[in-house]
C-alpha cells in the first residue's frame, strides 16, 4: 500500500464525524494524551481542562486510567507522560519496519558526513519522522521522532507531493487557509506571514522570493531530490532524496540530510552531501528488496483480562473502554503490519464489537486506516499519543521518578551511576535523597573510585572478571570503604541487550542499618527498582537512542 494512503483513508473518516458507535470515552482519552504531547509531556488538571474542553471529573477519571496503564504518573499536581505510553509509537514503527530495516543505514550516513540524517513519512500534507540520527553540537537539529512538519516548508514534503491527488491538493489548501501561521505543528517556530497572505502563500516570509509549493513540487519530479533553503527557520538547510518501495517505486520514506549555514550553502549540499545521499538511499533501496518477511513476534497476551482486574479494583475511576481502546493499538507490530478485526481481537483478548467499536474510533480519529481488503493499518499519527516529547529522554531522566519513590519508600538516599569511560570511576547522573539529619548528599556529576563503591563494583563485575562473587549474587556492598559510617548496596541496570550500562544504589549509615538488613529489606526494594526502570529503559530504546545523561 503507498505510503499515503493510509493517512488519506483517516482524514476521510475523520471529515465524515465520528460513526454511531464510537467510543466516546476513548475519543476523550486520546485527547488528553494529544494535548500532552503537545504541551512537551507535562500538564496540570486544570490546564487540561481547559485545553481539552473537558469535565475536571472526567480529566481526572482518564488520567488515574492512564496512570494504572502506566502511560502518565502524577507528580504532585502535575500529570507527566511516562515511558510505557511510547509502545503505543513503538507498535506502528515495529509494524512499518522501515526504521529497522534503514535506521543503520541513516546512522552511518551521519558518522561519514558528521551531519545529522533523517527518516520522514507521508501524514496527510505533512510529514513525520521516524528516525533520526543527530549529531550533538551547541548548535544542532532539534527534531524529534515523532514531529510533525507541514509539507511546505520541508525538504521531504515536495517529494512526498509529487503523488499527491486533486484532494490532497484541496486538503493542503484548507489548511493553509485556516492555518496560516502553522499553529497547528506545535514543533515549530510560528510563520509569521500575514493572516490574509494568499493561497498557496510564499514559503518563507524571510525569502518571499522563493518559489511557491506547487513550483517546488514540479521541481522534485524532475530532479528526484529537494532541498529545505531555511523554510523552516534562518540557518536551516536540507536535502532530501525519497527511499522507493522496490516493486511500485513509489515513496516509503524520504531521507534528509539537515546542517545549518554556517557548514554548509543550499548550493553546497547540494554538489558536496547529495551524491552521498543517492548513494545511501540506493542501498537502503536494495536492503528493501532483499529484506526477509519479519517473523511475527507474540502478541500482547491478557489484556482483557487485565482491564477488568482494574476495573473490578479502581471502580469508576477507571475507563474500561478507553483502556481497551488504547490496547487495542498494541495488536499490531513485527509482521503484524495489516490485521482482520478477528486478529485484532484474538490478540488482545477482547470481544469482536469490543474491537470493532475501537477501530471504527481510531479510524475516526486519523489513527487507524482500514483497506480494501479489510484489514487495518496504523497510521503514523499514532506517533501523536506521547512519544515526540519522551524520544529524546535520558536513562538519568528515565530514573529520577523511580529514584524519589524507592528514597520515600526506605526513607534513604538512592542514586543512578555510570562508569567513566576509563573504567575507574563512577559518575553520579541522578539522585532522589531523604529529610534526614544525617544523610549521605549525591551531587549529580560527581565522581569516585569504582572499586570502592557498590555501584562501582557492580557495574565492573558485569564489564571484566572483576569480582566475581558481586557477578554471581547480582549485587555489591560496600562497607565503610569510601568513608567511615557509610554502607551501600547497588545493583545494575541492564539495556536491551542485556548490559549493565548504569548501577542503581542506596545509602544508609551503619547505626541504621546492617549489613544482614541490607540484604534482606533493602535489595528487595532496589531490585524493583531496578526491574521497573529496565522496562522503562526496553521500552523507550526500541527505536530511540537513550543516552546515559
Amino acid at each position: 500500500m503507498p505510503a499515503a494512503d493510509p493517512a488519506l483513508h483517516a482524514d476521510v473518516a475523520a471529515a465524515a464525524g465520528p460513526p454511531d458507535e464510537a467510543v466516546g470515552p476513548l475519543i476523550r482519552g486520546v485527547g488528553v494524551l494529544r494535548r500532552l504531547t503537545e504541551a512537551g509531556g507535562t500538564l496540570g488538571p486544570s490546564a487540561l481542562e481547559r485545553a481539552t474542553g473537558l469535565a475536571r471529573s472526567t480529566v481526572d477519571r482518564i488520567t488515574a486510567t492512564l496512570a494504572r496503564m502506566d502511560y502518565v504518573r502524577l507528580d504532585g499536581r502535575d500529570v507527566v507522560l511516562a515511558p510505557r505510553v511510547m509502545e503505543l509509537g513503538n507498535s506502528y514503527l515495529a509494524a512499518l519496519r522501515l526504521p529497522v530495516l534503514l535506521g543503520a543505514r541513516a546512522d552511518a550516513l551521519a558518522d561519514e558526513l558528521d551531519e545529522s540524517v533523517s527518516l520522514a513519512v507521508a501524514d496527510l500534507d505533512g510529514i513525520r519522522f521516524i528516525h533520526q540520527a543527530t549529531r550533538r553540537r551547541a548548535l544542532s537539529v532539534s527534531f524529534r521522532i515523532g514531529d510533525l512538519l507541514p509539507a511546505e516548508r520541508t525538504g521531504p514534503g515536495p517529494l512526498f507531493a509529487t503523488e499527491w491527488t486533486e484532494r490532497d491538493w484541496a486538503r493542503w489548501r484548507d489548511r493553509r487557509s485556516a492555518d496560516p501561521h502553522d499553529t497547528a505543528f506545535p514543533a515549530l517556530p510560528p510563520r509569521q506571514a500575514p493572516a490574509d497572505a494568499p493561497s498557496p502563500p510564499a514559503l518563507s516570509p524571510s525569502f518571499p522570493s522563493l518559489p511557491s509549493f506547487p513550483e517546488r513540487v514540479e521541481r522534485a519530479r524532475e530532479d528526484g531530490w529537494a532541498l529545505d533553503d531555511q523554510l523552516i527557520e534562518p540557518g536551516l538547510v536540507a536535502v532530501s532524496v525519497p527511499v522507493r518501495d522496490p516493486y511500485t517505486g513509489r515513496p516509503v520514506c524520504v531521507a534528509s540530510v539537515v546542517s545549518h549555514t554556517s557548514r554548509h550553502s543550499a548550493a553546497d549540499l547540494r554538489t558536496s552531501l547529495l551524491p552521498r545521499l543517492r548513494t545511501a538511499v540506493a542501498a537502503m533501496e536494495s536492503d528493501l528488496r532483499t529484506a526477509p518477511a519479519p517473523e511475527p513476534g507474540p502478541p500482547p497476551s491478557g489484556l482483557a483480562s487485565w482491564t477488568t482486574a482494574s476495573k473490578h479494583q479502581l471502580g469508576r475511576d477507571f475507563v474500561e473502554s478507553l483502556a481497551r481502546g488504547l490496547t487495542v493499538l498494541t495488536a499490531f507490530g513485527a509482521g503484524r503490519p495489516a490485521l482482520p478485526l478477528t486478529e485484532v481481537a484474538r490478540a488482545t483478548g477482547l470481544s469482536r464489537a469490543t474491537a470493532r467499536r475501537a477501530l471504527l474510533t481510531h479510524e475516526h480519529l486519523g489513527l487507524v486506516a482500514a483497506g480494501p481488503d479489510r484489514t487495518f493499518t496504523l497510521t503514523p499519527r499514532v506517533l501523536d499519543l506521547g512519544f515526540p516529547p519522551l524520544s529524546r529522554a535520558t536513562l538519568a531522566r528515565l530514573a529520577e521518578p523511580h529514584l524519589r519513590a524507592l528514597a520515600q519508600a526506605l526513607h534513604e538516599p538512592a542514586a543512578l551511576a555510570v562508569l567513566t569511560p576509563d573504567g575507574t570511576e563512577i559518575q553520579y547522573t541522578a539522585g532522589a535523597g531523604t529529610s534526614r539529619v544525617l544523610t549521605v548528599h549525591i551531587t549529580v556529576g560527581a565522581r569516585l573510585p569504582a572499586a570502592a563503591t557498590s555501584l562501582g563494583r557492580v557495574l565492573l563485575a558485569d564489564a571484566s572478571p572483576a569480582f566475581p562473587e558481586v557477578r554471581a549474587q547480582g549485587y555489591a556492598l560496600a562497607d565503610e570503604e569510601l568513608e567511615s559510617g557509610l554502607r551501600s548496596i547497588a545493583v545494575p541496570v541492564r539495556d536491551r541487550t542485556g548490559r549493565a550500562v548504569a548501577a542503581v544504589c542506596v545509602a544508609t549509615h551503619t547505626a541504621r542499618r546492617t549489613l544482614e538488613s541490607c540484604v534482606h529489606d533493602v535489595l528487595p526494594a532496589l531490585r524493583t527498582t531496578t526491574d521497573h526502570l529496565r522496562a522503562d529503559l526496553h521500552t523507550a530504546s526500541r527505536f530511540t537512542p537513550v543516552p546515559p545523561v
